[in-house]
């Protein structure tokens, strides 16, 4: 499933990323605002008890978090950022990360790094990654984490191409994907069209 949050300003900020005249202390700023902002919609379904609390005004039941805690995993480089802006919102959450690269000859995803909270499979986990472009990485870091025990994960991107989209619902059906926009395509060189680029080297202006 593919949840695309269309609320303006998260449009409005994704455009801003796309413009190639954004510099990357703007571009770093906006990818971790967007972050938070699908964080919204990507943990609309956590769960809530009544804990018992008093107000200056009197006691009462309000609804707190509870239920699984929280993980999340950073697909590198360029998935650090998203992390951090979410970890905002929720500070208490653990967080992993996945090392992968994409073979430019092969476009295929390589594993050079993993490291994941030891209870991972006693967490939501909240994978993040800017662009899900030929889908190849992201399938590979859901299953490692599958591997390593989780049971309920949600992939969060701000791009994603169609092609992309397939791979994840053909791979793992059971990972929802939250977007901030799906794009029309990807071009010979595996890059989203019309797309923002390379979010790694917008975010840490290594062109």
């Amino acid at each position: 499933m593919v949840t695309a949050v269309t609320h303006p300003l998260v449009q409005h900020k994704v455009s801003l990323m796309r413009d190639v005249h954004t510099g990357v202390k703007e571009f770093r700023e906006l990818a971790a605002e967007v972050s938070m902002l699908l964080a919204y919609e990507a943990m609309r379904d956590l769960d809530l008890s009544p804990t018992h609390l008093t107000t200056p005004i009197q006691e009462g039941d309000f609804p707190m978090l509870s239920g699984k805690k929280l993980a999340l995993v950073a697909i590198l480089r360029a998935g650090l950022v998203m992390t951090d802006g979410i970890l905002n919102l929720v500070p208490a959450a653990k967080v992993g990360h996945i090392g992968l690269y994409r073979d430019p000859q092969t476009l295929q995803p390589v594993a050079y790094y993993n490291k994941l909270p030891a209870d991972i499979a006693e967490r939501r986990v909240f994978l993040t990654d800017p662009m899900l472009a030929t889908g190849g990485s992201a399938s590979a870091a859901i299953q490692f984490l599958k591997d390593a025990g989780a049971q309920t994960i949600k992939l969060m991107c701000i791009l994603a191409a169609p092609e992309g989209i397939a791979v994840i619902e053909r791979d793992h059906p059971d990972v929802e994907i939250v977007v901030a926009a799906v794009d029309e395509k990807l071009n010979d060189h595996g890059y989203i069209v019309p797309g923002l680029g390379d979010a790694g080297d917008r975010i840490y202006g290594t062109k």
